[in-house]
Order: structure tokens, then sequence, then C-alpha cells
């Protein structure tokens, strides 16, 4: 595996950490960059459309959209980075240790990780919930519960080859030990891959996040978050079209932000998709 040149001009990387850096200042910074309180109420200006008072419009509250959707960006920014976070962590370490050690062990997490891809993914995420209850800490839970196993094979994978490599047998044969020859020497050369994939997975995490609180077992309102506010604009859709499409909007922009971070990743570090 090459690793991409540092002075080779990546724009699909810098366009991706532009997103993402802007989405990062914008959740830094709600409090000052907000124009009202994201849960203030104003029955008076209820489904406001999109003007200078309100940009993007009010909601059924009279709750400005554009505030809601700035300070949401603290709370879906968290859910898709921790929501990675665990399960690459617990991934990786699981991997590297079944593909190293191999035999029994590596039979068993092996087939723990069939049985759990044997589930759909959504399927078990909203059972793990439901039997938690709503809320952020069990939506980390389920992901940290459920998303280790692509990483783990992912890892797995790379172990596999590399500890029969030269420079792995000769550390063996200097005496040092079985951990700092794993840890040390081998997943080093193997995490480029779990990276890059990071990258492709916050992305789903942060789809599944949104449509977990679309559908009550997240983030509970009032609290801003983009897939509360979708799910609280669906019955207006006709009317209000604003409620629900710029928290569908800033999902998508997000979404393609960790995308571009992703490809330009790949390319830096010389990893084929």
């Amino acid at each position: 595996m090459s690793g991409g040149t540092l002075t080779a001009r990546n724009d699909t990387l810098y366009a991706g950490l532009a997103i993402l850096g802007l989405f990062v200042l914008m959740a830094l910074f709600a409090p000052l960059v907000a124009p009202y309180d994201p849960i203030f109420q104003d029955a008076g200006a209820r489904l406001m459309a999109p003007g200078l008072a309100h940009p993007f419009g009010t909601d059924n509250f009279g709750r400005d959209i554009l505030s809601r959707v700035i300070h949401s960006a603290r709370v879906d920014l968290q859910m898709a980075l921790i929501g990675v976070a665990f399960p690459f962590v617990i991934g990786t370490v699981i991997g590297a240790v079944s593909g190293f050690l191999g035999g029994l062990v590596d039979a068993v997490l092996m087939r723990l990780i069939d049985v759990i891809l044997a589930f759909p993914f959504l399927v078990l995420m909203l059972s793990i919930i439901a039997i938690l209850g709503p809320g952020l800490g069990s939506f980390y839970i389920a992901m940290a519960l459920v998303g280790w196993v692509s990483y783990a094979r992912l890892i797995r994978a790379q172990i596999l080859v590399l500890k029969n490599s030269d420079y792995a047998m000769a550390a063996e044969s200097l005496g040092f030990s079985r951990p700092r020859v794993l840890f040390r020497h081998l997943l080093p050369n193997a995490i480029a891959g779990s990276i890059v994939f990071s990258m492709s997975d916050v992305v789903l995490v942060l789809l599944s996040g949104a449509a977990i609180s679309y559908l009550g077992l997240g983030v509970q309102p009032p609290t801003a978050e983009w897939g509360v506010m979708v799910a609280e604009g669906q019955s207006f859709v006709t009317q209000a079209w604003w409620i629900t499409l710029f928290p569908g909007l800033s999902i998508v922009v997000l979404a393609f932000g960790f995308s571009l971070i992703g490809d330009g990743l790949a390319k830096q570090l010389g990893v084929n998709g």
C-alpha cells in the first residue's frame, strides 16, 4: 500500500474538510450566530414563510427554523462522530486480536459477527433502542453493539496478510512481545482502510441518527435536531415546505462533506475503494 504525497493537490479532501469545518463552526458558535432561541415559541409568527425576519421561515409553534437548524448541528455532529468512534475502536481491537491469534478465538469471533450480520442493521438498532429506551445514550450503545462488525472484518483481513510479512516475523524473532508486534507494528499498517471506511460509515450513522430521531426514539423534542424537525414538519409539508426542506438539506450537505473527505483520504492514503 502506497501513501499519498502530502504535497499533492487533493481538492476533494479540501472541499470535504471545508464543508465539515463550516458545520463545526456553526455548532461551536451556535448561540452567537443563531438569531433566536431555538425553542422559543411565538404564536403570532406561526408558519411564516422565509423572509427577512426569519430567513428559513418558522414552524407550527412559531420557532425560527434557521436557529433550530444551526443548533441542531451540535446534536447531529455529536451523534455522527461519537456513533462512529465507539464501533471503530471496538471493531479495530476485536478484528486485530482475532486475525492475529487465529484458531479458536478467531472462529468464535467470526461466528459472532455472522450472527450480528444475519439481522438487518436498522431493525437490530431499533430493537436495542426499544429495549433501552429512547435517547442519545441508547443510540450510542446500539451503534457500539452493532456497528463494530464492519471494522472488525476489515482489520482482521489486513492483519491476516500482514502477520506473515517479513517485518512482522523479524519483530517476533527479535523477541518483541505479541501485543507489541500487533499494536506497534501490524495495526498502524492495517488501519488506513478502516479510517477511510469510517468516513463512509459516519454518513450511515448520521442518517441512522436522524431516522431514529424521526421515529421518536432518538433526540426528544423540544431539543433541536434535524430528524426531529423533519418529523415535526411532515404534517405541514404542503403548506410550509420550509420546515422539512432546510433540516433535510442540512443532512444531505453534511453527509456529502463526509463522503468527500472519505474519497480524499482514500486518494491521500493510497487506499483502493
